[in-house]
């Protein structure tokens, strides 16, 4: 455990350390494996609104995208895909949901895992949040984390170690999706990734409901991203269990699994 994700992580100890020891004691966990499991992830405040924000330095943290488990059956929750995790003797950090997906839990638009192309990317027209133009694209290549948008990322496809699409992009190349609107009304639990120009990931779900123009912002002007994709709303799931997060929507998609580098 690094002495940065430590710090970072202290306002959350603080808040959890007098019901979460015991309960970790009682799970037969060491304070040393709690330490360990502790993800890079902070309360934060932006424009009265609470976030919890995970920042993810690919030299240091495994970023790896989960759908199916070996017998092909998706994993449906963050927390089967943690329970497969630990079976393999892993300990994953947090996970998140990463975009969009069919009713069958298809991944709606571009899906690669472990450098097979499993969904090809979408690039035609439709309805929903997906559709609404410019989307995106988040992907790990050769150890580093990107988001770019769809047709900027076509023209110059790196090769993959991970990608999912989702959309709306939230921020491109410093500035604000065009259509989001200021005085928008409509104000959903959200979660979505950037990544910072020293190429630290950073993951932010809120905490209530918020418009995409503010989320946007959160990305932006408080986050230091300027490339920035929308994942998902409404459902949107973390999961953290050392930090006393255990979000558990099922039939879930696609999702996100970060661990740490040995």
């Amino acid at each position: 455990m690094d002495f940065l994700t430590l710090l970072q992580s202290l306002p959350l100890l603080l808040a959890l350390a007098k019901g979460a020891l015991p309960s970790v004691a009682a799970l037969g966990m060491g304070f040393g494996q709690w330490v360990a499991s502790l993800p890079p992830c902070r309360d934060f405040a932006f424009e009265a609104t609470s976030y919890l924000v995970c920042e993810v330095d690919p030299k240091r943290y495994q970023v790896e995208l989960f759908w199916k488990d070996p017998a092909g059956k998706p994993f449906q929750s963050l927390h089967n895909l943690n329970a497969a995790q630990q079976a393999a003797g892993r300990t994953m950090l947090f996970a998140i949901n990463a975009g969009m997906y069919h009713p069958n839990l298809d991944p709606v638009g571009l899906y690669v895992e472990r450098g097979k192309e499993m969904a090809s990317a979408k690039t035609g027209s439709g309805s929903g949040n997906f559709s609404m133009q410019p989307n995106g694209i988040f992907y790990m290549s050769n150890g580093k984390a990107a988001v770019r948008s769809t047709r900027d990322f076509l023209k110059r496809r790196p090769p993959l170690d991970y990608a999912t699409q989702s959309g709306p992009m939230l921020v491109i190349d410093g500035k604000l999706h065009p259509k989001f609107q200021a005085d928008s009304t409509s104000r959903k639990t959200r979660d979505g990734v950037g990544v910072r120009k020293d190429g630290v990931a950073v993951f932010a779900i809120s905490k209530g409901t918020v418009t995409f123009h503010a989320f946007a912002r959160l990305f932006r002007d408080a986050l230091g991203c300027d490339n920035a994709l929308f994942l998902d709303g409404t459902i949107s799931s973390l999961f953290a269990p050392a930090i006393g997060r255990n979000d558990d929507y099922w039939n879930l998609g696609p999702m996100i699994g970060v661990f740490r580098r040995s």
